[in-house]
């Protein structure tokens, strides 16, 4: 038997009630700021366009974020108190209801949206959202995903390299691994052994975006943290011999043309 919503919120009337599905659109990406950034993502929720506002005052306005297969992850729940008569801009002042505090960020529902309208009346839609999970924690998604899996922002590197399961991935692997600069194409293409292994490589680029490599030193840290994507091309366990590491970046950088056309100098 599925929960409804509004049987966990239990709003007396839903004719004051507005939910607002934040999904990404490429420049926005409303999960990475629940992460990073909660002050840009409250901007987003109460975000007025062109032509028409968002809300009114005295609504009660629900933000969920998509996550993945029609799942939406409850973030916020206030109650608009002024109109700022803006466009283009954040258009509200707002009061968070902190009686569903506990449920910012635990509460998920699965809902399917068939409307292009991203901000809905809760009448029209409420009967339709489904409670599925309420966590036991705040909502986070990063799990290990799998070596060949790997594929990291240098902002979402600086995140997870601090979570316990992909500490435990990574400090006892040597490795070959591939920066790609999205700005441009450009490949490097670096290697991890000796004491620290991955784990320690990938927290030197964190530290100072370069890690020592020479070619890198050239480039802004602030384009490094805005440009750099790090996944890994070979993995091997601790034991493995550091000669096997090192003819194998030596592969890549010549399958990948890494020396001509990429960061790599040597």
């Amino acid at each position: 038997m599925s929960i409804n919503l509004n049987d966990i919120l239990n709003f007396s009337d839903l004719r004051k009630v507005k939910v607002r599905f934040n999904q990404s659109n490429g420049s926005y990406d409303p999960l990475r700021f629940f992460k990073e950034d909660k002050k840009s993502l409250l901007n987003g929720q109460f975000w007025n366009y062109n032509k028409k506002k968002s809300f009114k005052n005295g609504d009660i306005t629900v933000g969920f974020i998509k996550l993945r297969n029609h799942k939406w992850l409850l973030f916020d729940i206030s109650i608009i108190t002024k109109d700022l008569n803006l466009n283009n801009a954040v258009g509200y002042e707002y009061e968070t209801l902190t009686e569903y505090e506990k449920y910012f960020g635990r509460l998920i529902i699965e809902f399917r949206n068939k409307s292009q309208n991203l901000i809905r009346n809760a009448e029209s839609v409420i009967d339709q959202c489904s409670v599925i999970q309420i966590l036991e924690d705040t909502f986070d998604n990063d799990l290990f995903p799998g070596y060949e899996n790997v594929r990291l922002n240098w902002k979402d590197l600086k995140r997870v390299v601090s979570k316990s399961n992909w500490i435990t991935a990574l400090e006892n692997q040597k490795a070959v691994y591939l920066i790609t600069d999205k700005s441009n194409g450009k490949m490097y293409v670096g290697s991890a052994y000796g004491e620290t292994m991955l784990l320690g490589r990938w927290k030197s680029y964190i530290h100072n975006g370069h890690g020592g490599n020479v070619e890198l030193k050239n480039i802004e840290f602030e384009h490094i943290q805005n440009n750099f994507e790090y996944s890994i091309l070979d993995i091997y366990k601790s034991t493995i011999n550091d000669e096997v590491i090192i003819n194998r970046e030596s592969w890549w950088k010549e399958t990948l043309l890494t020396r001509k056309f990429g960061y790599n100098r040597n």
